[in-house]
């Protein structure tokens, strides 16, 4: 089976740890060793992964410098790609010495100029602040900030992915049964001009959007996203709050999520079992083969034999 793994920004960079190399190795260390799970149980594997606290740390960085100087964040996301690609790569290898072979594709992501979200940033990159320093380090820096959980962090625009000009690359590398690590932070940001050409713009895509662009594309059968929580919830931080573990797109696209966390992976996993894959799963890291297999995580099936009733547990 095909599996697009898109790994999530929390589950390479805990909550409130600091953004270091070390830390972020050990993180990616957990990663490959779930990720190799996966390709040891026979199972072929794309990986895709987040960028937010990433590419935030150095836009923030590249701000020390005058302003006409500070680099885009399609170059700063270029960046995030090799980085992070290199380290999860060096551990799959690590993780499977006699294993595929892995390799790191910068990836390009076609968007639409048009987008409105270009109008209307809701993506949130770099550190978390108090609000009083969110405050002063946006009207600083010309910055939109948004809430995220009791913090606030900038938010940029997010246009969703319409094509990756790159995924004959893609399929090539899986002809010849590479793991690829690609797509990385949603890929980098590029619009097509009008004589045909690219050119990279500002902004940040979703990588759960890319993630399903991409697998749909790939003819995957399986979609994983992987974050860190263990499913998705009904009444998320209440008392009342259950897990839900299998169900079928239209029952849980009825239900109401976050923006800025669930809603996207929620939405990609929907559009990706209706445009005919087998299976998206949502859920923690470490479970990664559980949730494929059906055993753990949030299960969202595109055929009602599959999907059977919802199972909610506290």
């Amino acid at each position: 089976m095909l599996v697009v793994i898109a790994l999530g920004g929390n589950a390479l960079l805990k909550r409130g740890e600091p953004l270091t190399a070390e830390n972020q190795r050990a993180n990616v260390k957990r990663a490959a060793s779930a990720i190799a799970r996966v390709v040891q149980a026979g199972h072929r594997v794309v990986v895709c992964h987040g960028n937010g606290p990433q590419v935030g740390l150095l836009a923030l960085q590249s701000a020390a410098y005058k302003p006409d100087q500070a680099y885009p964040l399609d170059v700063l996301g270029a960046e995030t790609e090799g980085m992070i690609g290199y380290l999860i790569e060096q551990e799959l290898e690590n993780a499977l010495p006699d294993g595929p072979e892995v390799a790191t594709l910068l990836t390009q992501v076609e968007v639409d100029p048009a987008d409105p979200a270009f109008s209307y940033p809701t993506k949130p990159v770099g550190p978390v602040y108090e609000r009083e320093e969110a405050e002063r380090v946006a009207a600083a820096r010309g910055w939109a900030i948004a809430p995220d959980g009791d913090k606030y962090r900038r938010v940029v625009a997010s246009p969703l992915p319409r094509h990756i000009p790159d995924v004959s690359i893609i399929r090539l590398l899986l002809d010849q049964n590479v793991i690829v690590i690609c797509a990385g932070g949603g890929g980098i940001p590029v619009i097509r001009r009008a004589d045909g050409s690219l050119t990279g713009v500002e902004a940040v895509i979703d990588k759960d959007r890319a993630a399903e662009l991409l697998a749909h594309d790939l003819g995957a059968e399986a979609l994983l996203m992987l974050t860190d929580v263990d499913a998705v919830y009904d009444d998320w931080g209440k008392p009342t709050q259950k897990a839900i573990r299998k169900v079928l797109p239209r029952d849980i696209q009825a239900e109401d999520f976050p923006a800025g966390s669930m809603r996207p992976k929620i939405e990609a996993a929907c559009n990706f079992v209706a445009d005919g894959g087998v299976m998206a799963g949502i859920g923690a890291l470490e479970d990664a083969l559980d949730i494929l297999e059906g055993r753990a995580g949030t299960l969202i099936n595109g055929r009602p034999e599959q999907a059977g009733p919802s199972i909610s547990v506290p």
